[in-house]
């Protein structure tokens, strides 16, 4: 059976014969085929962002995708004279995708090759290919979640945030709360289900295990009255974030188990980790057990790592984990924490529930 291939986060699109037909600087229709703007809607709804790599005169091909109402479909369009594959890089790069996650179609097999060269990894399609890309497994992902469908608003908004704080005079913790940033963590229930398997699937930097969990072990841990699946969501004044964090715990009597922490690296600069984590954190300490957190380490994690050690967890032994039994996976790490009262974060309001029931809970229905 072959491998599925890597989902298409971003795809990049010429515009001359490709998106539209005819050559712009030609006098050519500039008119999408039959069929091609509803493509574009299509891939939007499923969560895959688009961009533009043109040559053109920018200011030109900008109003006409706005005449045609699409302007608003692409983010990071790169239009002049350069060699495409630059524009291919910094969109990517832009976006913190990797470049196998990168899709480019154009009319032109010389345009096509010069990015293959020199991207390797990002796929090419022909203009011919268009209208069957969206049957295509690449461009068809498996769960299209409420998240994915604003994936394009939220970047888009996270351009303008950052634009802000470029020109933000101050200090940082300044700026965040100037951001009137409100997270929410809540436990989730069948319409969060997605979303939390959604996010073990994408997040590699900021995930403690690299584990993805499926709708089934979801729905499983769901069910047992011994585990929390936990949700974080994250706004501000400029729009929702979406869902930005999953948190698998166990809760025993004397120490719960953090089976899986995941965080979109979307967040990281608010630090939305650190106050997941001292929130737990707090939690554990009202509870009056002790927190032990799985942690292997990949390629990409090394940030959770550290994220884990700066709260304090770290690889001494207690008793307690041992009635945890050994990890599934030997490269799996058990960290320890003894937990303290934490205070209430300073840049961000947070709503959370009171996690400090669970033990009474659990011990009445044993």
């Amino acid at each position: 059976m072959s491998e599925q291939p890597p989902l298409v986060k971003c795809l990049v699109w010429d515009l001359d014969n490709t998106l539209w037909q005819g050559t712009l600087l030609e006098g050519g229709p500039a008119e999408p085929a039959d069929g091609v703007r509803e493509l574009i809607a299509e891939l939007d709804s499923r969560g895959i962002l688009q961009s533009v790599s043109s040559k053109n005169d920018a200011d030109l091909a900008l109003a006409r995708l706005t005449e045609l109402g699409l302007a608003e479909y692409f983010v990071l369009p790169r239009i002049g004279w350069g060699p495409k594959s630059d524009s291919v890089r910094h969109i990517a790069d832009t976006l913190k995708f990797k470049y196998s996650t990168i899709a480019f179609v154009d009319d032109q097999p010389a345009e096509r090759a010069e990015v293959a060269f020199h991207l390797p990894e990002v796929r090419c399609y022909t203009a011919e290919q268009v209208l069957g890309l969206t049957e295509l497994p690449e461009f068809s992902p498996g769960t299209v979640t409420v998240d994915s469908r604003r994936r394009r608003q939220m970047y888009q908004a996270g351009f303008r945030r950052e634009a802000e704080q470029a020109a933000f005079a101050g200090p940082n913790e300044d700026f965040l709360r100037s951001l009137e940033l409100d997270m929410r963590i809540g436990r989730a229930g069948e319409e969060e289900l997605s979303r939390v398997e959604e996010l073990t699937l994408r997040t590699s930097q900021m995930n403690a295990t690299g584990v993805h969990y499926s709708d089934a072990d979801l729905r499983a841990l769901l069910a047992d009255p011994g585990h929390e699946v936990l949700v974080t969501t994250l706004a501000d004044r400029f729009g929702p974030h979406g869902a930005v964090g999953v948190l698998l715990l166990a809760t025993g009597q004397d120490v719960w188990h953090l089976k899986l922490l995941a965080t979109s690296c979307r967040v990281v600069s608010f630090g939305a980790g650190a106050v997941i984590l001292n929130w737990l954190t707090d939690q554990a300490a009202r509870a009056g057990v002790h927190l032990v957190a799985d942690f292997r380490s990949t390629e990409r994690n090394r940030i959770m790592e550290v994220a884990y050690r700066f709260a304090g967890y770290d690889t001494g032994s207690c008793a307690c984990t041992t009635t945890l039994g050994d990890a599934e996976e030997p490269e799996v790490q058990r960290l320890h924490l003894v937990p303290g009262p934490r205070p209430a974060p300073t840049t961000m309001r947070l709503t959370a529930p009171d996690l400090t029931t669970v033990l009474t809970t659990t011990s009445a229905r044993s």
